[in-house]
């Protein structure tokens, strides 16, 4: 594929959205939130049609002969040295699908996310998909990443495709102390860091385009365009950190959507691809954009090496916004901002830390909502009034669907409440929906979904609609194979 043909180091980003990692005991690999992460990176070499994949401990990705769970079909993926490059194990073709790549072994397995509940959660095998609702579990999002260019990693470059050792130097070792950061700082860490300044104590900020023109949440909820009306309320975009990432940002509108890069493109033959205002079910990378400083603007990268692009020209490029790579000198500077910071959020030295803006969750609060004494406006008088005008206080986020919490029973129906329930956000109304999102989180086939009855503790299975009003549920996963599904069958059991 062309892709590895050119790129050094790429990170694999899951369909849960969650990255391949390599453990730090160095034979382990599985999934993480942390992209950011040097053990997330890993080193591409070979330029024919198999690969191989090589992680910050200088190992192998390998598809191993150890079965995962004895008498599961998937067989575990782990980090080795093997003894020569030769190896089929540690060789991977990577296929494209759609906007994906999968990774097929020598074998003709797939490396595999698993999803549910553990010990499969996290882990990462190779296997077949088995069923249409695992067939997702072996697509991966290739992200390349950037490759320092200063010594002595040069000298690690050049020799990419030979079975040394590449030892954590090309990634950069984590500092043990503050005084061993030095100036020239792996991955572009100093212009990501001095970007981040702007945003650390930023409550609110307007975007300005190379055309003079405002970064404007729609009235419609949905679209993002380019306006030089930059007092109006549609202009603000509220800045929330995320957690454990030190130089990734949301910016949330006025409508309490946030500003997305979506998959649709913007026309069709053309590369550029929408950006939009959603509120998704879960905060995925998506809605995660990543401030890099170029002189005294500011470019916003997607996860996928993307950047924000105030498109010009005629309509309907004209007042557009985008998500691009800029191809030609005359639109290098379409993907620079100005960053007006509108509110700055100041901390009292003694007062507890504010709520960190929630990542992943199925809410959309957070402690940026709500004002407070702390709160300090930096409005400039021409426009301030205007937005007084306007209310730019903004009301609490409204949630979309119902939230389930589910546990998966034994063969006879019990359940262990010590091991802690899960839970996700459910938009559709039919226990048909339910059920498939059901087999997707858990990893399971042919489920029955039953709620406890308050009455007498016994389960029954759900049969027609959900709940009115999006109302909570509490649920139990039970295999149709399991002696608890077929009392079900028994007189007097509806």
């Amino acid at each position: 594929m062309e892709l590895f043909r050119t790129a050094k180091a790429v990170t694999l980003r899951s369909h849960l959205d969650k990255y391949l990692v390599a453990d730090d005991d160095k034979e382990t690999v599985r999934q993480s939130r942390n992209g950011l992460s040097r053990r997330a990176k890993w080193l591409v070499e070979g330029s024919g049609h198999v690969i191989r994949l090589k992680s910050c401990h200088g190992r192998y990705l390998t598809a191993s002969d150890t079965a995962y769970l004895l008498g599961m079909t998937g067989k575990k993926v782990t980090q080795t040295v093997p003894g020569n490059t030769s190896d089929a194990l540690i060789e991977w073709e990577p296929i494209r699908d759609g906007f994906q790549v999968k990774f097929k072994t020598r074998g003709g397995k797939f490396l595999r996310a698993n999803g549910g509940t553990p010990p499969w959660r996290n882990s990462v095998t190779h296997d077949y998909p088995n069923s249409s609702a695992t067939r997702n579990w072996i697509l991966w999002d290739v992200e390349p990443v950037e490759v320092p260019e200063v010594d002595p990693v040069a000298d690690y470059l050049s020799s990419l495709s030979s079975f040394s050792s590449i030892s954590d130097d090309l990634f950069g070792s984590e500092p043990p102390s503050p005084m061993s950061i030095t100036a020239t700082e792996p991955f572009g860490l100093s212009s990501k860091r001095i970007a981040m300044e702007l945003f650390h104590n930023a409550k609110a900020v307007r975007l300005r385009s190379h055309h003079d023109k405002y970064l404007l949440a729609d009235d419609d909820e949905e679209s993002v365009i380019q306006d030089r009306s930059g007092s109006s309320k549609t202009a603000r975009w509220t800045v929330e950190l995320v957690k454990d990432a030190d130089n990734i940002i949301r910016l949330r509108s006025c409508f309490n959507k946030y500003l997305t890069a979506s998959n649709q493109p913007f026309l069709l033959g053309m590369t550029g691809r929408k950006v939009l205002q959603t509120r998704p079910g879960r905060l995925d990378s998506s809605v995660e954009w990543e401030p890099v400083k170029e002189g005294n603007r500011i470019k916003l990268r997607t996860r996928y090496g993307n950047f924000l692009r105030a498109n010009g020209g005629l309509p309907p490029w004209r007042n557009s916004v985008t998500h691009d790579v800029p191809h030609r000198t005359a639109t290098q500077d379409w993907i620079l901002w100005v960053v007006d910071i509108v509110e700055i959020q100041i901390q009292s030295p003694n007062a507890k830390p504010p709520l960190q803006s929630l990542s992943h969750t199925d809410s959309f609060a957070s402690a940026s909502d709500s004002s407070s004494p702390s709160s300090v406006s930096l409005h400039p008088a021409s426009f301030s009034r205007q937005e007084s005008n306007d209310s730019l206080e903004n009301s609490p986020p409204k949630t979309e669907g119902r939230t389930i919490y589910y546990h998966v029973a034994d063969d006879n129906g019990n359940v262990d409440d010590s091991a802690g329930g899960h839970y996700f956000t459910l938009k559709e109304n039919g226990v048909f929906e339910l059920t498939r999102r059901l087999e997707e989180e858990t990893g399971l086939e042919d489920i029955i979904v039953c709620s406890r009855s308050n009455l007498n503790g016994k389960l029954y299975p759900l049969r027609l609609q959900l709940p009115p009003n999006n109302a909570t549920m509490h649920v139990i996963v039970i295999q149709a194979s399991s002696k608890a599904a077929r009392s079900f069958a028994k007189p007097g059991i509806p």
